[in-house]
């Protein structure tokens, strides 16, 4: 498309049953969001909507989890992802939500017209059934062994392990997660989209119009599903929670929009809504040809996106995508980040952790979208660890740019009075002029690869003009050429030029990081007491932005490094997080909730011991191992002796425990939990054999077990009776 006239931009809508990690953000949100900061500096008619999806059978597992109501559950994580993404700088135009009135609404007013049109097909097929839950299941409430990498734990519509998109027919031994028994087949009535009739026309538009403009992991999974064949794919749903069918259809009493047909439908709703409250007409950003419309979305959500979703809009009348720029996944530490195995990095947390605990707080999220970006998985999965992102701040944001800006600001201030000196054209070299070129051909560089949403190269192209920054004043020396003034009468005028460039370069810096960076962006304009219009694009490449005369305030320190005792916590945090949850899994406690941290034998029979309790609903122990691998772990009981908090650590406390043979200092996250006063004279059981582990600076040796119960408090794991400290636990 050509100079199209509007531009609309969607992010995929993150389910609200849960809190999203930074995989998330950088599959589908922060490439968004740059691409919409970019068309914004260009002055842009532009749109950026996205929304909670707030139906569906994980809204309701979700629910059953917590013991509350679905409705209760998408009001909690709606307004924790809304402010999440606006702590982390995406710039939604609106964020909306699926239970709103208007999307209920435009859901059912698509799906009328598809059926009263006849392009949906009406069928009774037999679905599983459970029994013993009298209820139809829907796909998420069925797991059962992924034909594909054999995970026992995959859902009825797709497996978290391997990602492969499944039906329920195609799990082995499928169960319901309701009652844990194996689902009937049961016969019931319902509405499809016939896919099937449209594969010539997603062949020609997909693999042949857009062959040359799509990524290429979005076209090869899009040639695989046509290659195979498409099939009918119901729309609706047997269920409580959801979007009615309109009342006059017949048959559709207690049936609802299946989540995958109602949730991109929110797209159009939010821009309804966005529409609504700017007093602007919605029409043209889904109906008139002259708008691009691209959605962002993670590499699960291609079918959707690429297939069915464009079939819905052609039968409904409304525009294309343009394009469906599609990320792989991002792992963490060596595994895939999930949620539900609590390896992950949820940006709740990395925001509590980061972000509000000190001034600087912008400082953090404009280093959290440098490095998510700087290892984006655009072709191929990628990986984030502690040590790459600490490593990846300071070799790049701190020591390249932050380091060339902060170095022109004081020497500036220190050799030019604090103002912008003049440029002596006459004794302009070669450096000079080759930079002056740098800073404007950059620009065309930029705007190539944002266009063709290669942000993380586009990225790398502004760093890498910071770099060539530092080079041109490393070479220039002008605090050298200020010792030599008295002999040498060009050496102001040398001295002006260097540092003429480099501040034209770091205003020029500002207006290519903008998309990328915001908060350090804006304050480099503050820094240069300049309007935030200088960041328009229209001014990148120029040599002129700073007016020679004008004074600028002092430099302030656009990024921070992180400290060792910082990656070491949030290294042991996920690991501690990950195994209380396979504890959770493995041993379920009396009240079935929470579960203990780790399993309790003979000889010292423990007050929270679970030997005896029935496994919770729907929930599966974990494989059986080896006696040799439990034995490697050693567990004795200890007493506190101490206990205080941790300088600037909400969550830690510092224990001193007797453990017999020995007196250990252990670092424990539970001081939100426990008053230290109240814990002093406790036994508890230590695993006494962990590698000891810097934390704040402190090295802890070993880790104390806790119980959580069903209101989630925490309890130590410890003898029915005082036992001799040192006794094991075996």
């Amino acid at each position: 498309m050509t100079d199209p006239k509007r531009y609309l931009i969607t992010s995929a809508l993150p389910y609200a049953n849960g809190p999203k990690h930074i995989g998330h953000l950088a599959g589908a949100y922060l490439p968004a969001d740059i691409y919409v900061r970019y068309l914004r500096a260009q002055k842009k008619d532009v749109v950026y909507v996205c929304g909670s999806d707030e139906h569906g059978a994980a809204i309701t597992i979700q629910a059953m989890k917590e013991n509350t109501t679905p409705k209760e559950i998408v009001d909690k994580y709606h307004a924790m992802l809304k402010s999440n993404m606006a702590d982390l700088g995406i710039s939604f135009d609106i964020y909306h939500r699926t239970t709103s009135p208007l999307h209920h609404e435009t859901a059912q007013e698509f799906f009328t017209v598809l059926n009263n049109n006849g392009d949906l097909e009406v069928k009774e097929t037999e679905q599983y059934f459970d029994e013993e839950a009298n209820t139809f299941l829907a796909d998420r409430y069925i797991v059962g062994t992924c034909p594909v990498c054999a995970n026992e734990n995959a859902f009825g519509d797709q497996c978290e392990r391997c990602g492969t998109s499944l039906s329920p027919d195609e799990l082995i031994n499928p169960k319901s997660t309701l009652s844990g028994n194996a689902p009937v087949k049961k016969t019931t009535k319902h509405w499809y989209l016939p896919l099937n009739k449209y594969e010539e026309f997603l062949r020609q538009w997909i693999l042949e119009d857009h062959k040359a403009d799509w990524k290429a992991n979005v076209l090869g999974q899009c040639k695989s599903w046509l290659d195979a064949g498409l099939q009918p794919r119901a729309v609706t749903r047997d269920l409580d929670w959801g979007i009615a069918l309109p009342e006059d259809v017949e048959g559709g009493k207690g049936k609802v929009l299946y989540v995958w047909f109602d949730a991109p439908i929110g797209y159009i709703s939010a821009t309804k809504q966005w529409a609504l409250d700017k007093d602007k007409d919605w029409k043209p950003y889904w109906y008139n040809e002259d708008t691009k419309l691209v959605h962002f979305i993670g590499k699960d959500n291609i079918v959707f996106h690429a297939i069915i979703f464009p079939v819905m809009l052609k039968l409904h009348g409304n525009i294309l995508p343009d394009n469906v720029p599609s990320n792989e996944f991002m792992n963490l530490e060596g595994d895939k980040m999930s949620t539900s195995r609590g390896w992950s990095i949820e940006m709740d947390d990395y925001i509590n952790d980061f972000v509000k605990k000190e001034n600087g707080g912008d400082q953090m999220v404009d280093a959290l979208r440098y490095y998510l970006n700087a290892i984006a998985p655009e072709t191929k999965d990628s990986e984030f660890t502690w040590k790459a992102f600490q490593d990846t701040v300071k070799g790049e944001l701190v020591d390249v740019f932050g380091n060339f800006v902060n170095r022109a600001f004081v020497l500036m201030h220190k050799l030019c009075k604090g103002k912008v000196p003049p440029l002596h054209a006459a004794i302009l070299d070669d450096a000079d002029k080759n930079l002056f070129a740098e800073i404007t051909h950059a620009k065309a560089t930029i705007e190539s690869l944002i266009e063709g949403y290669k942000f993380r190269d586009a990225q790398y192209g502004v760093i890498d003009l910071a770099r060539k920054g530092n080079k041109y004043m490393q070479d220039k020396q002008p605090w050298i050429v200020a010792k030599t003034l008295d002999t040498n009468p060009e050496g102001q005028q040398i001295i002006d030029n260097c540092l003429h460039i480099c501040l034209q370069l770091t205003a020029n810096l500002a207006v290519y990081i903008n998309p990328f960076l915001p908060f350090a962006a804006k304050k480099m304009t503050y820094m240069m007491k300049v309007v935030d219009k200088m960041l328009d694009w229209e001014n990148a490449g120029k040599p002129n932005l700073l007016s020679v005369g004008y004074s600028l305030r002092e430099p302030q320190l656009l990024f921070r490094k992180i400290d060792d005792t910082e990656v070491a916590e949030q290294v042991e945090k996920l690991k501690i997080k990950s195994e209380k949850i396979k504890m959770e899994a493995a041993s379920p406690n009396p009240s079935g909730g929470g579960a203990l941290k780790s399993v309790p034998v003979e000889p010292v029979t423990l007050n929270n011991n679970t030997s005896q309790n029935p496994p919770l609903e729907g929930r599966e122990a974990k494989p059986e191992i080896a006696f040799e691998d439990f034995a490697k772990i050693e567990l004795k009981v200890g007493t506190i002796l101490s206990a205080e908090k941790v300088a600037k650590a909400d969550k830690l406390l510092k224990l001193e425990v007797d453990l017999g043979f020995e007196k250990r200092i252990i670092v424990s996250g539970i001081a939100l939990h426990f008053d230290p006063s109240d814990i002093v004279g406790k036994q508890v059981t230590v695993v006494t054999n962990l590698v000891p582990l810097k934390m704040r600076g402190i090295e802890s040796n070993g880790m104390i077990l806790i119980a959580e119960d069903a209101d989630g408090k925490l309890k130590f794991v410890n003898p029915d009776e005082t036992v001799k400290n040192g006794s094991g636990v075996s």
